[in-house]
């Protein structure tokens, strides 16, 4: 395992996607610099070479048109690891957050780890969602107002406490709601919860 720093993460998956014979599995997080790397390099893969992309949300929100415009993607709610695994023979590991002192990356060559990194993609890409089947949320449901109310749903508050806490009035935040769950096309306020996870407009608990 090589480790390299934040800088020339491009430089080194330009190297590794590079020499792509057979296949690309890509795991990409919210980070914007490592999506923008990935895809800038990817678009350049021969066209023999199987390339399977899995995004959560946040990475979907960074280029949602690009990845849309991919033959193979899927999405996952949770959270994943950044990662790219090139023919089975090596990967590329993102390791720390983006902009944090420590960020880092790893390039793996070790025949084993490489089998491991492989498998672990394999069971999160088999739980991932195609992504023409996942709805891209309308501007309204990305508004700050509608993320502070799914919150106060979440959270079980009363409706009388919640429009409290936003300070509008119980007509105003049950009328929200109303819109809120008709747009999520959810039936009940738990399955609204539910599907704003699904789409990331809200962060699973734990």
């Amino acid at each position: 395992m090589t480790h390299t720093d934040a800088e020339v993460t491009a430089e080194t998956l330009d190297r590794l996607i590079g020499r792509a014979r057979r296949s690309v599995n890509v795991a990409l997080t919210g980070s914007a610099g490592y999506v923008e790397a990935v895809l800038r390099r990817l678009v350049q893969v021969p066209s023999g070479v199987t390339v399977r992309v899995l995004c959560n949300p946040a990475a979907l929100d960074v280029a949602p048109a690009r990845l849309r415009g991919l033959p193979t993607v899927r999405v996952l709610r949770h959270e994943l690891c950044g990662i790219v695994v090139v023919d089975g023979m090596s990967a590329f590991l993102r390791l720390g957050n983006e902009g944090a002192a420590d960020e880092r990356a790893a390039v793996v060559t070790d025949r084993a780890a490489v089998s491991t990194l492989q498998l672990l993609y394999a069971g999160a890409w088999s739980r991932g969602r195609r992504l023409v089947d996942h709805p891209e949320p309308s501007p309204r449901l990305r508004s700050e107002l509608t993320r502070r109310i799914l919150e106060q749903l979440r959270s079980g508050r009363t409706d009388a406490t919640a429009a409290g806490a936003l300070q509008v009035s119980l007509r105003t935040y049950r009328r929200h709601v109303a819109e809120i769950m008709r747009e999520l096309d959810a039936s009940s306020r738990f399955q609204a919860g539910v599907r704003a996870v699904e789409l990331g407009l809200l962060h699973e608990t734990r």
